[in-house]
């Protein structure tokens, strides 16, 4: 059962498992729960960066976009949890942070020594990215 601001929900889980194996709120929590989350995440990558477009006519064309969306994922996912940890995006999904942060309008300068990224002073998430750029600037660098 979960109780929540909404009222008491109940679930149920079937199971061959027998309560003297796992109890019954063990099950839940730790094998029933985690793979929701999982399927989660998977419905995530499938629903927000199209990883089920797969239209080229050759496995290895299908294959390099499944290997894209995966690895977007991935670094979306490091970005939540490396620079967005204390901002309002903390828990967002993927593409609430793609149209958030990352699908923005922007002036690029290119000079000799510097590539300048002008964003609107009106938009919203500014501080967000400025915060973002930040943790990323002060991550180490692996390679």
């Amino acid at each position: 059962m979960e109780y929540s601001n909404q009222g008491v929900d109940t679930r149920f889980v079937v199971t061959s498992l027998s309560t003297n194996k796992i109890p019954p709120g063990k099950l839940y929590t730790e094998k029933y729960c985690p793979r929701g989350n999982i399927e989660n995440c998977l419905k995530e990558e499938k629903l927000e960066l199209r990883s089920d477009r797969t239209s080229t006519h050759t496995f290895a064309g299908n294959q390099l976009r499944l290997w894209f969306s995966s690895v977007a994922y991935i670094l979306i996912n490091a970005l939540r949890e490396k620079c967005l940890a204390k901002t309002e995006l903390q828990n967002a999904t993927v593409g609430t942070i793609r149209t958030k942060l990352l699908k923005l309008g922007a002036t690029i300068t290119v000079n000799c020594r510097k590539i300048l990224i002008s964003i609107s002073s009106s938009c919203p998430y500014k501080g967000i990215f400025a915060l973002a750029y930040n943790y990323l600037s002060l991550l180490a660098c692996p390679g």
